[in-house]
């Protein structure tokens, strides 16, 4: 396990109210690191750095497909994309260098959900990444 893998278990998935997590390096456009079972589809990484940079309105009228799942748009900004459907949640947070990304399931409180990733992308964010 890198550390970035750590990062992810010791600050999303302890909380009990992260499904899954990926950590998307924005430069290299590929996934840097991802909890134990999480696949990100390289075609999904990309359209999520797209979402942010260039897609921003389509996803807020539209909402998103990810992993063949389509989520509503609860709220988007140039920092923070919040997605929901019927079977749970996605949190997608951009910091200068990575996107974060984290799923929520029903059952889950997606407020802690949020909470997590948010003060994640801030560590990140104090760090310069």
């Amino acid at each position: 396990m890198n550390q970035l893998q750590a990062l992810l278990n010791d600050s999303l998935i302890r909380t009990k109210h992260v499904e899954n997590a990926a950590i998307i390096n924005i430069n290299e456009r590929k996934v840097s690191a991802s909890t134990s079972g999480f696949y990100v589809p390289p075609e999904n990484a990309i359209s999520l750095i797209y979402a942010f940079y260039n897609n921003l309105l389509q996803v807020r009228r539209e909402g998103l497909y990810f992993k063949q799942k389509h989520y509503k748009c609860v709220r988007a900004d140039e920092h923070s994309i919040y997605l929901q459907n019927v079977h749970g949640g996605l949190i997608v947070v951009k910091t200068n260098a990575f996107i974060l990304i984290a799923t929520y399931r029903v059952g889950m409180y997606p407020s802690v959900c949020v909470e997590a990733v948010e003060k994640l992308a801030d560590y990140f964010r104090e760090k310069g990444s």
